[in-house]
């Protein structure tokens, strides 16, 4: 089977289809929406609810190239360990998260704790700002919609050439997301595809070989954990991340606050999702989850810091571990 395996490893992979600063500008009212779009569909492609809707778009993503690579990589991953499938499922997460998304996430705090450090340079540009606009107002007869228009263009002009300077404008920081979440949908479905046969090859082999590749309880990797163990170990560490991210955040924006509420609402709808989905496809969403954990508890580590060259900065502290426990302890017993 390892040959097999292995050779199949081999095969060839299908064909894929600054601005300069200027002086100060008045504005006229102008008015600019944004919008931001949640991909909820996410977690539907891989859940137990059938498939659907126009050009059967699941099916399309189920048989493309990235989650053929994705077989790929598991079908490489478990013929070189010779681990049972749950062991190679482990395997690849960890090594999908420490090549691809540690490197990522790093870069990220490095991004953001330079973005930390131009804070104080932005709030005195504002202020000066403020009072420049201010006069110029009164000179030249502004309305209070043109003076404050005017202030947020120029200062948007302003702090955008001090991201331009030192190399680190916000957006950056996001690239860990555009690569994190396509690359938890391509694992997602090929995993659904070996559990239920319709892998593009070898499906049906790699299916009965999940059926007795688990372990402990959930030996049956193509089966539901009807335990709901894995499930709400999933729930749990999902809610874990989040509160450790909600304490880093000291004084968050009302914004900030309703983001945070909804990700514990969706980490504990999780539960219920991964509970009609494959062992397989759980155990995986809980590696992920618990190497994500540990990525960012690694992330606090000073070491990990200075190794990785992150800028020190003022919320930066020398017992990271402690101060997180404190804050825990804090946090659970002001509530009694």
């Amino acid at each position: 089977m390892l040959c097999r395996l292995g050779a199949r490893c081999l095969r060839p992979l299908p064909k894929l289809q600054s601005q300069a600063r200027g002086p100060l500008r008045a504005v006229s009212p102008t008015h600019d929406s944004k919008w931001i779009a949640s991909p909820m569909w996410a977690v539907a492609a891989v859940s137990g609810v059938e498939p659907g809707g126009a050009g059967g778009w699941y099916e399309a993503l189920a048989a493309s190239a990235p989650v053929w690579g994705a077989e790929e990589a598991l079908l490489c991953a478990h013929a070189a360990s010779g681990l049972p499938w749950w062991g190679s499922i482990v395997l690849t997460t960890a090594l999908l998260r420490g090549a691809v998304t540690l490197p990522l996430a790093a870069y990220q705090h490095y991004i953001l704790a330079k973005v930390e450090n131009l804070q104080p340079e932005i709030k005195n540009i504002a202020r000066n700002l403020n009072q420049e606009v201010t006069v110029r107002a009164n000179q030249l007869g502004w309305s209070k919609r043109v003076a404050r228009l005017t202030y947020l263009k120029n200062m948007k002009r302003l702090v955008s050439e001090l991201y331009v300077r030192d190399n680190c404008h916000p957006f950056k920081a996001t690239v860990l997301v555009w690569i994190q979440l396509p690359m938890w949908i391509v694992m997602s479905v090929a995993l659904r595809n070996f559990s239920t046969g319709t892998a593009h090859s070898e499906g049906f082999s790699v299916q009965e070989q999940l059926a007795t590749g688990g372990i402990l309880w959930f030996s049956d990797l193509t089966a539901l954990d009807s335990t709901w163990i894995l499930p709400v170990s999933l729930g749990i560490t999902n809610l874990l991340i989040v509160e450790i991210f909600a304490l880093q955040r000291i004084g968050m924006s009302p914004f900030q606050t309703y983001v945070t509420h909804f990700i514990r609402a969706m980490s504990l709808l999780m539960i219920p999702i991964a509970a009609t989905v494959p062992s397989s496809i759980v155990l995986y969403w809980l590696c992920s989850s618990v190497m994500g954990l540990s990525q960012n508890l690694l992330l606090r580590s000073p070491r990990f810091r200075r190794l990785c060259r992150i800028p020190l900065t003022k919320s930066h502290s020398d017992t990271p571990y402690t101060d997180l426990l404190t804050a825990f302890y804090a946090k659970f017993t002001s509530r009694k």
